[in-house]
C-alpha cells in the first residue's frame, strides 16, 4: 500500500506543471473591419496560442476599435487595455523611428517575404523601441500607392498642393517634401474626409480601399509598388509576465518571422485582388507608370533614405548599419525590391 501511494506521490510530482496553471483570457483588439484578413490572422493567432498551451490561453478578438481608437492600440496594450493589439507605429511620427525603414519607398517587394524579413530583422531592435510591451512580430501589407478624386499623380510633381492622407510617418514626410498637405486620419475614417474635400487622397492599398468604400470617393488608381506600412503585434508586458513559463513559450511559438509571413501573406493577397476589383467598377482609372515616371519617384524618394538614418542616429543606433541589415533579411525572404 505504502510502495502504491509512494508511486502515486511521484506520478503527481513529475505531472506537467500546464495542468494545474492559471488560465488566461485575453483580450485581442484592431482597429479594422471584422470582414478584413487581419481578423481571420489573429484568430489563427489566437489558436495557435490556445493550442500550444494545452487550452489555458484562451482569446477573444475585438474588430473595428470597439476597445479604443485605432491611434491608441500601442497605449492600449502597454496600459492593460487590451492584453494583444495591432498597431500601425507610423500613426505617430518620431515614436518609432528604427521600424519606420519598413516604410520608405521602393524598399520591399512583397507581403508575404516582406513580413518575414522585416520581422527578423526588427527583433534585434524591438526591445530597446518598444520596451513598454512584449514584441510579438511584424509584418507589412502588398506595396500600394496613391489614389485620388480629382486629380491624377502621376509624377512627383503632381502632389504639389493637394491634401493628402498618408498611410504612415513616412508617407507624410513624402507629402509634406513634394510640396502637398498631409491630412492625418485612421483608416476608418478615411472615405469620410475625402467626400467632404478635406483630403484629395489617399495612400492605401487596393483591397483596403474598396474595403472601406474609398473607391467609391476616388477615381484615379496609381497600380506601383510606391510603399508598404509596417505593423506589429504587441503584448501587455505584466499579462505575459504573470504567465507559467510554459505559457510564455506558447506566446514565443506564435511571435516568430514565420508567424509573421502567415499575417501578412492572405493580407497581401486580399490587397493585390483589390486591384481587378477596382479595374471592374465604371469611371475608375487604374494606371502603371513607365520606366522614366519610376526613375523620378526613386529619386524624389532619396531624402526620405537620409530623413530616416538622422531620426534612428538619435537613438545611438548606426543606421547605415541597420539598412544594410535590414536589405539582407528582405533578401534572404526574395523581398528586397529592385
Amino acid at each position: 500500500m505504502r510502495k502504491t501511494l509512494l508511486a502515486l506521490w511521484l506520478a503527481a510530482a513529475v505531472t506537467p506543471a500546464f495542468g494545474q496553471e492559471k488560465t488566461f483570457d485575453l483580450k485581442i483588439s484592431h482597429w479594422v473591419p471584422a470582414s478584413h484578413p487581419l481578423q481571420k490572422a489573429l484568430e489563427d493567432w489566437a489558436a495557435a496560442v490556445e493550442k500550444a498551451s494545452g487550452g489555458t490561453i484562451k482569446s477573444k478578438v475585438f474588430p473595428a476599435q470597439q476597445l479604443g481608437k485605432a491611434f491608441d492600440h500601442y497605449d492600449m496594450a502597454r496600459d492593460g487595455i487590451a492584453d494583444v493589439t495591432y498597431v500601425n507605429p507610423g500613426y505617430q511620427p518620431g515614436r518609432f523611428p528604427i521600424i519606420g525603414a519598413g516604410e520608405l519607398p521602393f524598399l520591399v517587394s512583397d507581403a508575404k517575404g516582406g513580413s518575414e524579413g522585416l520581422d527578423a530583422w526588427y527583433r534585434k531592435y524591438a526591445d530597446k523601441e518598444m520596451k513598454d510591451v512584449k514584441y510579438c512580430l511584424a509584418f507589412v501589407h502588398t506595396p500600394s500607392s496613391f489614389h485620388t478624386r480629382t486629380k491624377k499623380v502621376v509624377v512627383p510633381e503632381d502632389v504639389k498642393g493637394m491634401k493628402i492622407r498618408p498611410a504612415d510617418a513616412t508617407i507624410a514626410n513624402f507629402v509634406t517634401q513634394l510640396g502637398g498637405t498631409n491630412v492625418q486620419s485612421s483608416a476608418p475614417e478615411v472615405r469620410d474626409i475625402i467626400e467632404r474635400g478635406v483630403a484629395d487622397g489617399v495612400t492605401f492599398p487596393a483591397g483596403s480601399l474598396v474595403l472601406f468604400g474609398v473607391d467609391k470617393v476616388t477615381k484615379y488608381h496609381m497600380d506601383a509598388p510606391l510603399y508598404v506600412t509596417t505593423f506589429v503585434f504587441v503584448m501587455n508586458k505584466d499579462k505575459y509576465n504573470e504567465m507559467s513559463d510554459h505559457q510564455k513559450k506558447a506566446i514565443d511559438d506564435s511571435c516568430t518571422p514565420e508567424m509573421a509571413g502567415k499575417v501578412g501573406e492572405p493580407w497581401g493577397k486580399f490587397e493585390d485582388a483589390g486591384v481587378d476589383k477596382i479595374k471592374a467598377e465604371p469611371g475608375q482609372e487604374v494606371y502603371k507608370l513607365t520606366p522614366e515616371e519610376t526613375a523620378q519617384w526613386k529619386k524624389a524618394a532619396e531624402p526620405l533614405f537620409k530623413t530616416w538614418a538622422d531620426g534612428v542616429k538619435k537613438t545611438g543606433i548606426d543606421a547605415d548599419a541597420a539598412m544594410a541589415e535590414l536589405k539582407a533579411s528582405l533578401a534572404k525572404y526574395n523581398a528586397l525590391a529592385q
